[in-house]
């Protein structure tokens, strides 16, 4: 991942259901969050459900705020890397490059 934001979408919510509400932001704007972090929360007509993170770094914007319905594949939140943690990709698993 580079150092630019990255769009992180709204993932599918299974069960036919296409939509869900924003009830709550879990991760703030510029907070930093590792992959399984909870980021946001939604409801379906089924039920409330957590949306997580899936991958770490520094979130830089929300694209909606709470009360919106969101749609499978819409951009959710942006991503920023964050320059402290390694880079899972390139072997560095202790901040030293290789």
């Amino acid at each position: 991942m580079s150092g630019f934001p990255e769009d992180m979408r709204v993932p599918g919510f299974g069960h036919g259901l296409g939509e869900a509400l924003l009830i709550e932001w879990v991760a703030g704007v510029g907070d930093r969050i590792e992959r399984g972090d909870v980021v946001a929360v939604v409801e379906t007509d089924k039920a409330s459900t957590e949306i997580v993170a899936e991958r770490g770094g520094r979130v830089t914007d929300h694209s909606a705020p709470v009360g919106t319905i969101l749609r499978t594949g819409e951009v959710l939140y942006r991503l920023a890397a964050d320059p402290t943690a390694p880079d899972p990709d390139s072997g560095d698993v202790d901040g030293e490059a290789t």
